[in-house]
């Protein structure tokens, strides 16, 4: 119970400093740099905490989520799907009607130019939509 009082007093980017804090290897890492790219790609992005865990940034809509597992740090895309990936970024979750992810592993590097325009067009489909 004691922690998550403790949650509760933490802003969302207090709560997603502490998950790249706690990962403490490659993982956060990768977690902070994508953060850092969606914060170039959409500085009125707005970071959320949400699902027990999952650092979650928004704007008019959810942009995308930034998920930790063992061996993969996983961005999906809410509206993935009706977003044009002509890099081919999307790699997992492809199946879906309306979510696209894109897994990345230790040591990959990230395709900067590539991923800020798929975040950039996530925010223009958001703002269409309100």
């Amino acid at each position: 119970m004691e922690k998550s009082g403790s949650q509760k007093s933490k802003s969302p980017s207090q709560l997603i400093d502490a998950r790249i804090k706690e990962l403490a290897d490659w993982r956060g890492d990768m977690l902070s740099r994508l953060r850092t790219l969606i914060k170039e790609a959409d500085p009125e992005a707005v970071e959320e905490w949400k699902w027990r865990g999952v650092p979650t940034w928004y704007h008019d809509g959810i942009i995308c989520t930034g998920e930790t597992y063992k061996n993969v740090v996983k961005m999906t895309f809410a509206k993935g799907a009706a977003l044009k990936d002509p890099s081919g970024l999307f790699n997992s979750s492809l199946d879906g009607n309306v979510r696209r992810a894109i897994d990345f592993h230790e040591g990959e590097k990230i395709n900067e130019k590539a991923l800020k325009t798929l975040l950039r067009a996530a925010v223009t489909l958001n703002k269409s939509k309100t």
